[in-house]
């Protein structure tokens, strides 16, 4: 396949269009008059069977696991770090030679996608699912003979992880306009002082200074639908399988630094100490303590990075970085817990002498609830194809959230091993995945027709 132009290279950058439907005869010879499906069908297509517009039935729907499988399995071997792990940063090597492009058809009101980039050492489902799994369930549709009204588009997102440059949902961020985003990555370096604009160069992209060219207003979709493992234990621990998405959590993303004054680890007593080190121990427990006072289970906090200068066992630490990650499905909530986070890094570096060199916050978004319209299509999706379900917010976020500014949004999880994910044991059944692909097939299907 070829890579698609739509309005200037740069949209590679962000977003791959890499499938659509089209339609072709097929022989119902052997169509069974007393099938009950066939009602069913009739009634949700608007056409009689009998025109020769359909093979069967969507409700029994087809897919090719085995192939499914094997891509899956194929696109992690693009990987940094060795299997089962998976490693894949935005425009390394392996990241481009991943890619799948595809011709630009024209607007397309009906979107699903996800992402295939991986941070270090995770799994191999993780977004993947999402992609080679709508285009599957593209497809389905086409071997079932199904003509749409509208036409449906496959996304893969680039950078939905924030490895290399710090960003999360970078493609579907830009997507739905954000301008502040634009203008940042005009200085954006890597941890190796890579510029982002060098490195999409360097990946092949073109044009990348012109990141407001591919802005989306607000309905260029009719409906956006993201297909992912579920990153937690709730579908498996209850034998359910499918998860209908009705909010996504609020993310949060927060940089500190302190300043002490280090010293040797033996010669400087601990009354005269300024320990940078210890200043961002203690704002780790507080934001652990600020987040279970929210009294909410869903408020979570995590310090995932913390630095410590020089690093040597020998030596008191002259400065400290630490990366916070919060969030909720309730906005105030969660921007009560930031304020105070703040506060208390104030105290601390107050009460132990040293420097609050930094408080960023690097992102404060706001929460996305699904559409209406969307969750009950995934529903009656579900219903018809005999799979339990149940009704779920998402507390991890996914280019679904941002695509929610330009369309509505919805979300269907499968359930993975033990809640895993980002860590190489993160695993999802094919039955399992082949059950999504159905559910996100007839889910599209209903959408074109609305």
């Amino acid at each position: 396949m070829k890579i698609m132009a739509m309005r200037f290279s740069i949209y590679m950058l962000l977003v791959l269009s890499v499938y659509f439907i089209s339609n072709c005869p097929v022989n119902l010879a052997h169509r069974n008059e007393d099938d009950p499906t066939i009602k069913t069908m009739e009634e949700f297509s608007g056409y009689p069977i009998h025109e020769s517009h359909f093979l069967n039935s969507l409700s029994s729907l087809s897919v090719d696991a085995e192939t499914l499988q094997k891509q899956i399995d194929e696109l992690s071997s693009f990987s940094d770090s060795p299997a089962p792990s998976v490693t894949r940063i935005l425009y390394s090597e392996k990241d481009v030679l991943s890619r799948r492009t595809g011709s630009e058809p024209e607007l397309a009101p009906v979107s699903t996608g996800s992402h295939t980039d991986a941070i270090p050492y995770s799994g191999k489902y993780d977004g993947v699912v999402g992609v080679l799994g709508a285009i599957e369930a593209i497809n389905v549709l086409k071997r079932s003979s199904f003509k749409p009204k509208r036409s449906l588009d496959v996304i893969m997102f680039t950078s939905e992880e924030p490895t290399r440059f710090g960003i999360g949902c970078l493609g579907s961020r830009l997507l739905a306009g954000s301008k502040e985003l634009a203008q940042q990555l005009e200085k954006t370096v890597d941890g190796q002082n890579v510029s982002f604009f060098y490195a999409a160069k360097s990946a092949g992209y073109m044009n990348v200074e012109k990141l407001s060219t591919v802005f989306l207003e607000k309905g260029s979709y009719s409906a956006f639908v993201e297909l992912h493992i579920e990153q937690g234990p709730i579908l498996e621990e209850e034998a359910t399988s499918i998860g209908i998405v009705t909010a996504i959590a609020a993310p949060a993303s927060i940089k500190v630094d302190f300043e002490g004054t280090g010293g040797h680890a033996g010669a400087v007593l601990m009354p005269k100490r300024n320990d940078a080190g210890l200043a961002a121990a203690e704002l780790a427990l507080a934001v652990e303590k600020h987040v279970l006072e929210s009294g909410s289970i869903d408020t979570v906090g995590t310090v995932g990075i913390l630095e410590l200068h020089p690093g040597a066992i020998n030596s008191i630490p002259s400065k400290s970085h630490l990366e916070i990650d919060t969030r909720d499905i309730d906005e105030e909530r969660r921007n009560s817990v930031i304020d105070k986070i703040y506060e208390s890094a104030l105290s601390i570096s107050k009460r132990r002498g040293v420097k609050l060199s930094e408080y960023k916050i690097v992102n404060q978004d706001p929460p996305a609830l699904s559409d209406e319209l969307i969750i009950k299509a995934a529903e009656s999706a579900s219903q018809e194809l005999e799979l339990t379900y149940k009704k779920m917010i998402s507390r991890a976020y996914h280019d679904a959230l941002f695509m929610a500014r330009v369309s509505p949004m919805g979300m269907i999880f499968i359930p993975c091993y033990k809640g895993y994910s980002h860590k190489p044991e993160e695993f999802a059944t094919i039955d399992h995945i082949a059950d999504g692909v159905k559910v996100l097939a007839l889910t599209l299907a209903k959408l074109s027709l609305s």
